[in-house]
């Protein structure tokens, strides 16, 4: 079971404009699947056997930093 990665897009996006989607990202930034909620890219990746991660603070989303991500 592989941890994932689920971040809003766009990246580097104004403070509060929208988010357009949700991708689920492997640890080197390759997307495995874009959704229109993070609840529905949750559920794909535990579908697919993965272990989803959701960043603690949207800011803070270096994936080698165990700290900047919680288990979902």
């Amino acid at each position: 079971m592989a941890n994932v990665f689920v971040e809003p897009r766009p990246q580097g996006k104004q403070e509060g404009s929208p988010v357009s989607d949700y991708v689920v990202e492997d640890h080197a930034d390759h997307v495995l699947a874009t959704r229109a909620t993070q609840e529905a890219a949750i559920k794909w990746a535990k579908l697919q056997g993965h272990t989803p991660n959701v960043a603690c603070v949207r800011h803070l989303n270096d994936k080698q930093k165990q700290d900047h991500w919680r288990k979902v």
